[in-house]
């Protein structure tokens, strides 16, 4: 029974999804009808497949049937389920269904809103395709769908230079990491003889080293795009021109976190690659470290939760890369709720002041209380400050990469990449704390704007937030019970001392004149950690110019070979239809002559061929 719910569950979003782009506005209700109604039975239906599997994490359920001979190797239909894609599938639909809820207020008025909501049905049963399919061109399928929805909704408002841009710079980069992806499940799939995610895991560890070593590189390409890592990372930080809504659901539970979720779901590939696992876990080292520290220096509050994605992500990976799986799905379920806690609790800060920009706010908590209380739990989780969900699985990392680098369990790494790796997490944990708290603190304390009068909207746009709230209060102690990620205790210690350090740090540097920004702790470095480090620059000065090369190449190409051979047809084609049109002039006589000569033509023949 638990495969067929799983396939109604991908089903219903996407049934949704054609409801809503088809009959939207004509349904009772609205189009919300359509949007809420299908992510609302979809967490239904997530429900009912969680609940074995998580009573009996041991057991799988798969079912798949032919979906088409390729000659070669088939291509399989079917889904594939335990406990890790069961609860993830939960965790995507509610995170999908309260990001629903909150768009109906968000975008009231919106004359896009039903294209809007069903866009975001389809990116939500795109990314239930990725974690629950069991063969891989189906997952890819899943996965380019992502890919095409993210574009149109950072873009839905196409008539701003600024979110049509977005679009495009994120469409095209993570295509770019999707041809590694697709080439590397060709690799994979090829070596084991099937697509079938059961059958590539099972050959994995037999296949040639080469083989597997090229096949897991290459979805690390895809992987690292996807999830905004370094260096394919500047999309996602420019992503936040798009509605707030996206933003919660592409940070929180789809598109970046799939590719979290990929590796995890391929591990055992990934296993028998360790360099593979090294190389990943060297650039996630770089995005979480270096992406900290732009969040600490940027200056538009969406853009400091983008920087804060990527750092986070960059956690997860490095978890994967030293062989702490368990501990990386944990802190991806995590970061699922207080990230999309953060995010709407900002589109809430936003919508009330007017501005993305820190420097605007400030003498928020009085006007908007519960929207305070809510994200002051949302960053305490960011920062990892017990006894919220953040602390449980930001520690249960630390304490796996400790254990790595000091030798005192078995690692895929070396112990001198894994030493790196622990660095930087280290490094990594008072930083966030520091951007968390400035934050935090800018956006609520501090003098504030004269005159200003707020209030907190309606339940509509808050539920979302304080249901989120509570979740990303209480999910640690689930974690805990469920995934036993309880971190050792001097791990913990160590962690909770660095994260305090950073905090009280941005605290006092704030203190000394309410108001003044504690990004002033990166002192010269400032500018270059808030450009990113130039990364954008350097693509600008690199990249753009040889993409813009060869795109004139092409268009001299197209334009002077295709476009003049297609010209010269048409040409060629009208003077002969000018020639055969001589031959239709009306004139009867003319008709009569042309059957004589035709005759006489054929007559001479025969005798002549006699």
């Amino acid at each position: 029974m638990t495969p067929g719910l799983a396939a109604a569950l991908v089903l219903v979003p996407f049934a949704a999804a054609v409801l809503g782009l088809l009959a939207g506005r004509r349904l009772p209700g609205g189009p919300a009808v359509a949007a809420v109604g299908g992510t609302g039975i979809a967490v239904v239906l997530a429900a009912l497949v969680a609940q074995p599997l998580l009573a009996d994490s041991t057991r799988t359920w798969e079912s798949s049937a032919l979906l088409t001979p390729t000659g070669v190797i088939p291509i399989t239909l079917g889904v594939r389920v335990d406990a890790t894609s069961a609860t993830v599938a939960l965790m995507v639909v509610l995170v999908a269904l309260a990001v629903q809820v909150y768009s109906i207020g968000y975008l009231r008025g919106d004359p896009r809103y039903s294209s809007f909501a069903a866009l975001v049905s389809l990116f939500t049963a795109a990314m239930l395709t990725v974690v629950l399919s069991a063969d891989l061109i189906v997952l890819y399928v899943g996965w380019e769908v992502m890919g095409v929805c993210s574009y149109f909704l950072i873009g839905h408002h196409w008539e701003e230079r600024a979110s049509s841009a977005a679009a495009v710079k994120a469409f095209l980069m993570t295509r770019l990491g999707d041809v590694g992806f697709l080439f590397g499940i060709f690799v994979l799939g090829a070596a084991a003889g099937s697509f079938r995610l059961t059958r590539v895991l099972a050959a994995a560890p037999t296949m040639a080293s080469g083989t597997v070593l090229a096949g897991t590189l290459l979805l690390t390409l895809g992987v690292v795009a996807k999830a905004g890592q370094f260096p394919l990372h500047s999309w996602l930080p420019d992503a936040m021109a798009g509605p707030t809504p996206v933003s919660a659901l592409i940070h929180a539970a789809t598109m970046v976190a799939a590719g979290a979720y990929v590796v995890a779901r391929l591990y055992p590939a990934f296993l028998a690659a360790p360099a593979s696992l090294q190389v990943l876990g060297i650039l996630a080292a770089i995005s979480m470290l270096g992406a900290a520290l732009a969040a600490l220096a940027a200056e538009d509050l969406k853009r400091v939760l983008a920087y804060s994605t990527i750092s986070q992500l960059g956690f997860m990976f490095v978890a994967l890369a030293v062989g702490a799986r368990t501990a990386a799905v944990g802190h991806l379920l995590s970061h699922a709720a207080f990230k999309a806690l953060l995010f709407l609790g900002a589109g809430v800060v936003i919508h009330a002041v007017g501005s993305n920009l820190l420097s605007t706010m400030g003498g928020l908590r009085r006007g908007l209380p519960v929207t305070f209380a809510a994200l002051g739990i949302g960053f305490a989780a960011l920062a990892g400050l017990p006894p919220t969900s953040g602390f449980f699985s930001k520690d249960a990392i630390v304490g796996a990469v400790t254990d790595a680098a000091t030798g005192a369990t078995p690692t895929p790494v070396s112990t001198s990449v894994a030493v790196v790796l622990l660095s930087c997490t280290l490094l990594t944990v008072p930083v966030t704390a520091a951007y968390a708290t400035r934050a935090w603190l800018l956006v609520f304390y501090g003098p504030g704007q004269a005159g200003r009068r707020l209030q907190e909207p309606g339940t509509v746009l808050l539920g979302p937030v304080v249901v989120l709230a509570a979740a990303a209060l209480l999910l640690g102690f689930a974690l805990v019970s469920y995934a036993d990620l309880a971190p050792a205790l001097g791990s913990a210690l160590l962690s909770l001392a660095l994260l305090l350090l950073g905090a009280l740090a941005s605290y006092l540097s704030w203190r000394r004149a309410p108001g003044r920004d504690p990004a002033v702790l990166l002192g010269p470095a400032r500018q270059l950690v808030g450009r990113a480090f130039y990364t954008d620059d350097l693509y600008e000065r690199t990249v753009v110019p040889v993409v813009l090369r060869l795109a004139a190449r092409v268009v001299s190409w197209d334009s002077g070979v295709l476009g003049r051979g297609v010209s010269g047809a048409g040409r060629s084609a009208r003077r002969l239809g000018g020639a055969l049109r001589l031959t239709e002039n009306g004139n009867p006589q003319f008709y009569v002559t042309g059957v004589l000569a035709g005759v006489l033509a054929i007559t001479l023949g025969v005798v002549v061929l006699r």
